[in-house]
């Protein structure tokens, strides 16, 4: 490290077992958090239906894990504590793993840092109890326990107090304690887990509590993320269940308007170990690349299960990345499983849009809101107030009404062939030349125009690319774009995929290009614009993204010069046209940048704002 120390050869030598305990405990325990980690798999491995967690000052000076599970017998204490000493693999099949531990490291590595007291009772035997203080071992003594394991941890990094300087606040690392815990709750939803924080001493607070759940597996799945991800998530996520080859993959995954601004909501498990592996995690944002911008990132709980023998776990000291015979089988899975889901929710949107607009909509209250009490107008106001409103509207005053029961005694009388159900509901007005107004069975919905007519561009822009190509039309007279060589350069390296979109380009002397075609679909474009649209995404891209990934964000720019623009007035028809489109388009609840399409507010949540409950 030195370059004018002298260089004199020291002999080899094999270290003390306490040095090579504490080098693999700065492997294992990183932070408060992994040892916790490594107590609460030891728990599970166990077989234990309850798990309870205490800490005191962010795990620093005290950790304590209690479990109800099978227990270590008196003579096999010493064992448990010793180096790379285990019950969960023989030591024959290194891939064969269905436990969480597998290596016997972690007792030993948190008995050389810190001060680990080891009291459990197996069934059929006494409770003992084992001490280890900086790796020095106390003899095993009687203790009283009923049943299960207690590991208790104090003074964490006491023997190495140079790490102690690089932990973080007590928060932050409660914080991270948190993490872990619920991710393996997520992994384990017939287990009930508590975390406890009693640094004031006692029974402490409760930080997190979540209880067994039982049922089928996407019950108690969905059960158990509730309590760890909220309702909020489980309300609007879309269930996953695909397999593919011996692969099986099942979970939850939100919908892209129930996006975040970090990747905080992402939890990935392989055989049910929780991991954060850059393959899956690449595959997550490839799946959602088509509905969200660069800034956001989705909401999901995903799970795969598949033989031990294709997944190698071993490849991490935390085991937190592992390795795939065939990373290329996982990815597509993944891809295809979470775009089918997604496809199959149609034009569902997240319902936070519509309760944040309610809050944005609900005014301060100094005093307690008065409730008044007011009649609904009659069938026959509402008829009368329908004929006077804006041609064009008259003719659906019996199409839906606020009320379903009435809807359906008009219909008995007018009309016997049964009414189309339609989500969007009808048309009802436009307003600032943006917005469309539509009234549903049981609320309203107000659309973006541009936002809803862009993605509907979008996928009609991909169906095409993915049969016999994007129509052109010809243009009577050319568009001549003037531009850098550079940039002629590219869209010329890309000519013929954008003739596969409708887009033809030729050179026209020194800095220019010709346009000859664009997609029929656009109607009348401004070429130069689009061109640019699209050397802009180039930029953005880079020369990383795969190509259909890069063609697909190009067609994302170039929808959005066929979409209705803002400021356009509708006529009623072309508005419910545009509703209807919007029900039978997969992922039309969002835009291609991952913001709602529609918001739809209830009746009731309408009435609420007006204090008419």
């Amino acid at each position: 490290m030195n370059s004018h120390a002298p260089k004199i050869r020291a002999s080899i030598q094999p270290l003390e077992e306490s040095a090579i305990n504490r080098i693999a405990a700065g492997e294992v325990v990183e932070r408060p958090a992994s040892a916790v980690k490594e107590l609460v798999e030891n728990a599970v491995d166990a077989g234990a239906t309850r798990v309870d967690v205490a800490i005191a000052d962010g795990g620093k000076t005290l950790i304590r894990v209690t479990d109800d599970g099978c227990g270590i017998p008196p003579d096999e204490l010493p064992l448990a504590i010793a180096r790379h000493a285990t019950s969960k693999i023989d030591g024959s099949d290194l891939l064969n793993i269905h436990s969480f531990g597998f290596r016997g490291e972690a007792l030993a590595s948190l008995g050389a840092v810190g001060r680990l007291t080891l009291t459990s009772r197996a069934e059929g035997h006494d409770a003992a109890e084992l001490s280890v203080t900086g790796g020095k071992i106390d003899p095993v003594k009687p203790a009283a326990l009923s049943r299960g394991t207690v590991v208790t941890l104090r003074n964490l990094f006491f023997a190495t107090p140079a790490r102690l300087k690089f932990l973080r606040s007590d928060r932050a690392e409660m914080q991270a304690i948190t993490d872990v815990i619920k991710r393996l709750a997520m992994a384990e939803p017939s287990v009930s887990f508590t975390l406890r924080d009693v640094s004031g001493g006692g029974e402490g607070r409760v930080i997190f509590r979540a209880d067994a759940v039982t049922g089928d597996l996407f019950d108690a799945l969905r059960g158990r993320l509730t309590q760890v991800m909220g309702r909020e998530f489980t309300d609007n996520a879309v269930p996953i269940d695909a397999d593919r080859e011996g692969i099986r993959l099942t979970g939850l995954a939100g919908l892209p308007t129930y996006s975040r601004g970090a990747a905080v909501a992402q939890f990935l498990f392989v055989n049910g170990r929780p991991v954060r592996d850059k393959l899956l995690i690449g595959a997550l944002r490839g799946a959602y690349a088509d509905f969200l911008s660069r800034d956001r990132h989705p909401a999901v709980a995903l799970f795969i299960d598949c033989d031990p023998h294709k997944v190698d776990v071993n490849v991490h000291p935390a085991k937190s990345e592992v390795r795939f015979r065939d990373p290329g089988l996982v990815r597509g899975l993944i891809v295809s499983a979470l775009r089918h889901a997604l496809a199959e929710a149609g034009h569902r949107a997240s319902t936070t849009v519509a309760g944040a607009t309610l809050g944005a909509m609900r005014p301060e209250q100094p005093h307690p809101p008065r409730v008044y009490q007011m009649d609904r107008p009659s069938f026959a106001a509402r008829q009368t107030a329908y004929s006077m409103q804006s041609p064009g509207f008259a003719d659906m005053q019996t199409t839906y009404s606020g009320r379903m029961v009435e809807v359906e005694e008009v219909s008995q009388e007018t009309d016997e062939t049964p009414r189309e159900y339609r989500p969007l509901g009808a048309a009802r007005g436009q307003v600032h030349e943006n917005y469309i107004i539509a009234q549903t069975e049981d609320g309203i919905v107000i659309v973006d125009q541009h936002a809803a007519h862009e993605r509907l561009v979008y996928e009609k822009l991909k169906t095409q690319m993915t049969q016999n190509g994007v129509p052109a039309q010809a243009l009577l007279i050319p568009d001549v774009v003037e531009m850098s060589d550079s940039d002629a350069a590219r869209l010329f390296d890309l000519s013929d995929d954008l003739a596969r979109m409708g887009l033809t380009i030729e050179p026209f002397g020194k800095g220019a290009v010709v346009v000859r075609e664009t997609p029929a679909i656009l109607g009348e474009v401004n070429s130069h614009a689009l061109l640019r649209d699209i050397l802009d995404e180039l930029d953005d891209q880079g020369e990383a993204r795969a190509v259909q990934d890069r063609i697909e964000a190009i067609l994302s720019r170039v929808a959005c010069h066929g979409s209705i623009r803002s400021g356009r007035q509708m006529r009623a028809e072309e508005m419910n046209a545009l509703l209807r489109e919007m029900e039978a388009t997969p992922y039309s609840g969002q835009c291609n940048h991952g913001r709602p399409t529609y918001v739809e507010l209830k009746l009731s949540d309408i009435e609420r704002l007006f204090g008419r409950t």
